[in-house]
């Protein structure tokens, strides 16, 4: 197996080599282990110092794109390298590579294809109370959108198989965190934590301004990502919520109309019609949203088989055979499965004279077309005696 860790790096020149040095070079299971470190537009020599600290590949971007740029290109660089497994890790030696190992061994058992290093933040020392506080809200949000249980849902320190890497697409350009963790809930992949180890943090995060900017941004990505694939869902409860506004209002109206003050509260009739008229609009919304998820779907699985047919020939193994134990028996005319391509070359396989064991039956009376064929060599030799 062939492990690839990648390391997007943005102006890392001062702790890339030590983030490629504690990365370990062997581990059991992996017949190769090799580093890819995508330089996102550095105006500094982070390319550079990745190349002398012994990087096997580096991806340098012409522009500053952001973080969830530079993880898709890494993902997209690994599986045309030939990885079987990707680990993502942070260029500012964030986390500990010596625990590469114990975050790859739940894919290489085959228990699961997406792990996430859990850094336990509840007991962190290097959070405060309230980022505490927001962690653990933040990965319940995403466990109720996803379906998994994660205990550390902004970790940038995890593996991916190369069946998950392939079908895991990244829309938001703010992180990659949030939205891979509800894609591989959404389609099915199994995915699992590991308690890893981090280093003292060395400078502040780069990724948000502050807390209330980060908040805002996972709060729109969340949303975003759960409403791309549960779109009715999403969509009919914001509009039965609108309709259920709507009815309490009009109630209210009905009620003052019964009691006999009929002249006045028409403004809450209006404001009625008009959440029920949005609250309907918005669950029809949400029905073309679905239909058009589908088509999402089968741009997904194109993509993924497009990316299967570029990889590698030596990662395109085919399916291993069992060893038969019985001697060798010579070939019989058993029927063997064949795709059918060309109807045309399936004909001109078959055998010319009649099939063995059976018995040609002759055919009386008629014309024939052919004076070529077998059954019209007497008619034809009677023709020329004429």
């Amino acid at each position: 197996m062939k492990l690839i860790v990648q390391i997007p790096a943005y102006n890392e020149e001062k702790t890339i080599a030590q983030t490629l040095r504690d990365i370990p070079r062997k581990i059991d299971g992996f017949a190769s282990i090799e580093t890819l470190v995508i330089d996102d537009g550095s105006i500094d020599d982070t390319a550079s110092e990745a190349r002398k600290a012994g990087a096997n590949h580096v991806v340098q971007l012409k522009t500053h794109r952001g973080l969830s740029s530079a993880f898709v290109a890494g993902v997209d660089a690994a599986l045309r390298l030939g990885a079987d497994i990707i680990v993502n890790t942070d260029a500012d030696n964030q986390y500990a590579g010596a625990d590469i190992p114990k975050l790859v061994a739940p894919i290489v058992r085959g228990s699961a294809e997406v792990v996430i290093g859990d850094r336990e933040v509840a007991r962190s020392p290097h959070m405060s109370p309230f980022k505490r506080m927001l962690q653990r809200l933040g990965s319940w949000t995403v466990g109720l959108a996803s379906g998994v249980r994660v205990a550390d849902v902004t970790s940038g320190f995890r593996a991916f198989s190369r069946e998950a890497a392939m079908q895991i697409n990244v829309f938001n350009p703010f992180t990659y965190t949030l939205e891979t963790i509800i894609q591989s809930g959404n389609r099915n992949l199994g995915v699992q934590c590991v308690t890893v180890r981090t280093n003292p943090p060395n400078r502040p995060s780069r990724l948000y301004h502050g807390v209330g900017s980060y908040l805002r941004k996972s709060i729109v990505t969340i949303f975003r990502i759960y409403a791309l694939y549960k779109p009715l869902k999403t969509f009919f409860l914001i509009g039965l919520l609108l309709i259920l506004i709507g009815t309490a209002i009009g109630a209210r109206f009905l009620s003052h109309f019964l009691q006999g003050d009929r002249g006045g509260h028409v403004q809450s009739l209006i404001l009625a019609a008009v959440f029920l008229i949005v609250g309907f609009q918005t669950m029809l919304i949400g029905l073309v949203a679905d239909l058009i998820s589908v088509n999402r779907r089968l741009s997904e699985e194109v993509l993924v088989r497009l990316r299967r047919m570029q990889a590698p020939a030596s990662v395109r193994r085919e399916r291993p055979q069992p060893k038969s134990t019985e001697t060798e028996q010579p070939q019989s005319n058993e029927t063997q499965w064949v795709w059918l391509v060309d109807e045309d070359k399936l004909d001109e396989a078959q055998p010319e004279g009649p099939a063995p064991g059976r018995r040609r039956r002759r055919r009386r009376g008629g014309t024939r077309q052919h004076a070529e064929l077998p059954g019209n060599r007497g008619k034809h030799l009677a023709e020329e005696g004429d």
